[in-house]
């Protein structure tokens, strides 16, 4: 299996001089939002990768759908088995402190990958959800901002656009409505971004939503769909009301459902995340932890921006999930 990252670069990035303290015996258990998710089969994909590299086992376990009354008794259940450490993409940022916290108090360190706990900042002896040791992701506002910018573009910095979303609360696509809001208005006073349309992560949903935008506002320019469903729903919105060569749709993420409906049209622009990445940094960095060195509080990966003059292209392909 190609690396996503070398095992040398990462351990650098970490100060990580792992092998004096090589430990083949760890188990690390990756919780992700829910294990349907192209994104976080992906990220397992990484995460599996470090492992082989380690010589340790990591399990994958989680939900099904995401929600925190579902992914609770998991991490109740990953609690019970002691793992050594437990990263884990929390399903809500204040409903999932205290559960999150059983795990803490267990003795179990815990790493967030993709979403956050409280305010995202760990380890500063204030706030309620301060105990994780780190914090690795994509920059979810940067990544907003990549929207917008490449809507604005597109739309020819001047029109009426929105954003579709799942549900507030969830502090990935907080992030990215907060950072999409905050370019078009510091960059692109001409754009107007109408209220924000939240879904439940139901895609027939979303397309019913912007058919009722599309009604009060006929000349809407664009969507972004900050997330799969968002993104999925709002094209089947913008293909059903025959307006694909007028609105402009921009999407969160890069599974094959995504990138199929850029080379047909459907979606003009995807924002993809690097959730190998953050397998493989999560892992390594549970790792630097569990063998007495010291890790960053948060950690960064990229992005690349997907669109149907490069979909098709070689160095792409490596950025588009697994399914």
């Amino acid at each position: 299996m190609k690396r996503f990252l070398a095992a040398t670069a990462v351990a650098a990035t970490l100060g990580f001089s792992g092998a004096a303290n090589a430990q083949e015996d760890l188990s690390i258990t990756l919780l992700p939002g829910l294990t349907t998710d192209a994104f976080y089969i992906t990220m397992n994909v990484g995460a599996q990768a470090a492992a082989e590299d380690l010589g340790i086992e990591v399990n994958f376990q989680g939900p099904e759908e995401w929600d925190p009354v579902l992914q609770t008794p998991v991490l109740d259940a990953v609690i019970g088995r002691a793992p050594d450490a437990l990263l884990i993409a929390p399903t809500d940022a204040v409903q999932m402190i205290e559960p999150l916290r059983r795990a803490h108090e267990a003795g179990i360190p815990v790493i967030t990958v993709d979403t956050f706990i409280d305010d995202g900042l760990y380890q500063t002896g204030s706030g309620d959800g301060d105990f994780p040791i780190s914090y690795i992701a994509s920059d979810n506002l940067l990544g907003g901002r990549m929207a917008a910018r490449a809507m604005a573009d597109k739309i020819g910095g001047s029109g009426k656009v929105y954003i579709a979303s799942n549900r507030p609360g969830i502090s990935t696509t907080d992030q990215r409505e907060e950072g999409f809001k905050a370019e078009m208005a510091e960059n692109f006073p001409d754009v107007e971004v109408l209220e924000t349309q939240f879904n439940e992560n139901d895609a027939s949903l979303a397309a019913s939503q912007f058919q009722a935008v599309f009604a009060r506002n006929s000349d809407v320019a664009g969507v972004f769909g900050a997330n799969l469903f968002s993104a999925l729903g709002a094209a089947n919105g913008v293909a059903g009301a025959g307006a694909q060569d007028d609105i402009v749709v921009v999407a969160f993420d890069a599974p094959p459902s995504i990138t199929e409906n850029i080379s047909d049209g459907a979606i003009d622009i995807a924002i993809a995340q690097h959730p190998a990445e953050i397998g493989y940094y999560g892992v390594m960095t549970a790792y630097a932890h569990l063998t007495g060195q010291s890790v960053p509080t948060k950690i960064g990966t990229g992005f690349t921006t997907i669109t149907a003059d490069n979909v098709s292209d070689e160095d792409i392909a490596k950025f588009i999930y697994s399914e």
